[in-house]
């Protein structure tokens, strides 16, 4: 221990990165002694600012994930978290968008001038996603305000490519200059930790996660209910899902419903040319009560995808005890294992998609096997109170300067 009015020397090296940033950016060595000094008070209060495309009232994923994350912090209420979920995107034309960017950062520096910007949350996906979020983060670096990334894209694999453009370069000074990274499963994890080496000891996984139904499941009665829920398209899979319910005309007792936006009407007109339209519902894109409302009353989650980070959907359904028949994209397979808590068939497998399914529609205990599994699943690692104990506590780290561990 140093003797009284002796004083302690360290290096530059010495500092965590986020106060490295900081005397870097002009901070006085004071201004950063308090901040390491606030950062070891253990009941201090962490404000942080979430990023997320239209706020907590948005309709996409990210939103509705964030959404929850707020329900759920105001749920537990322990008062050492303030949370803010500013929209950066806006849900209007993306010509717009500029403005909300603008916004947040103004937000930003507002919130840092009144001390109550501890970290920044971003919530980032494809193109125009990561091209605000480099000027987000860019602008917290600026502040001095410690910043995590939340990978979202389904395809940002193909997005960031492996190469030396600009953009790739850029890229990877973002993830390279988080205090730390959440990513949705191993796949990913993976993925940026190739891209960006300098990052891969700030990876955290954190899935995604839903809440328990508040609804009971009842299943679809004398009818097999086959439920799909996304973006009504080909990346969703929805024409082979189509191609496979055709193919199930024979089969006795099931009914469908594709629920969600998109090319609706075009899927619609197909549906009634192979003559399914008595047994395939189009409602178009349904809010948080319709949504559970049709989860409570399906038996099978059908998600056919070519394309996916971790799907909300296919936990939802795991959430209900649904049998899920997916494809192993994105980091699907972390909590989908075939035969056990539900079936995986390969992307554009229209036969092997349609004996999963006539298989499940024929097989009441089968069903019964998968859905009580994943339910199982659910309850044990997607549960949304362990996920928001898992964000707060990479919260916690990256505003107090922690080194990081890769999950």
């Amino acid at each position: 221990m140093a003797a009284k009015g002796e004083q302690i020397q360290f290096e530059l090296k010495d500092l965590p990165k986020t106060y490295r940033e900081r005397l870097l950016c002009g901070y006085s060595a004071r201004a950063i002694q308090n901040a390491m000094l606030q950062s070891l008070l253990p009941d201090r209060k962490i404000h942080v600012l979430v990023a997320t495309p239209s706020g907590v009232s948005g309709q996409g994923g990210i939103d509705r994930i964030m959404a929850a994350l707020d329900r759920e912090l105001h749920r537990q209420g322990d008062g050492k978290i303030e949370a803010r979920f500013l929209s950066s995107r806006g849900s209007g034309s993306v010509a717009l968008s500029v403005f909300y960017m603008i916004g947040f950062c103004l937000r930003m520096l507002v919130a840092r001038l009144a001390g109550r910007a501890d970290v920044v949350h971003i919530n980032v996906s494809s193109f125009g996603s990561t091209y605000r979020k480099m000027v987000i983060a860019r602008c917290a670096r600026l502040l001095g305000i410690p910043y995590l990334l939340h990978l979202h894209g389904a395809q940002y694999q193909t997005f960031w490519k492996e190469n030396r453009s600009f953009m790739s370069r850029r890229i990877r000074h973002m993830f390279e200059h988080a205090d730390r990274i959440v990513v949705l499963g191993r796949i990913w994890r993976d993925f940026v930790a190739a891209r960006a080496p300098g990052a891969a000891g700030n990876i955290v996984i954190v899935p995604n996660a839903t809440e328990v139904p508040s609804l009971a499941h009842v299943g679809g009665g004398d009818s097999v209910h086959i439920l799909f829920l996304g973006r009504v398209g080909e990346r969703k899979g929805v024409p082979q899902l189509l191609d496979a319910l055709h193919g199930m005309k024979p089969v006795k007792q099931w009914r469908a419903t594709i629920a969600g936006d998109g090319d609706v009407e075009a899927v619609r007109a197909r549906s009634v040319g192979l003559g399914l339209a008595g047994r395939i519902a189009f409602p178009g894109w349904v809010g948080p009560n319709e949504v559970a409302s049709l989860i409570a009353s399906a038996d099978i989650l059908a998600l056919p995808s070519f394309a996916e980070n971790l799907p909300v959907s296919v936990i939802e359904g795991m959430a209900s005890g649904l049998a899920v028949v997916t494809t192993p994209v994105g980091a699907v397979e972390d909590i989908i294992v075939d035969k056990k808590t539900g079936l995986l068939v390969a992307p554009g497998d229209v036969a092997a998609l349609t004996k999963a399914l006539t298989e499940l529609v024929d097989d009441t205990a089968l069903r019964a096997r998968l859905g009580s599994a994943a339910m199982a699943v659910h309850r044990e690692r997607l549960e949304l109170s362990s996920f928001a104990a898992s964000i707060c506590r990479v919260w916690h780290e990256a505003a107090n300067g922690r080194p990081g561990a890769t999950s």
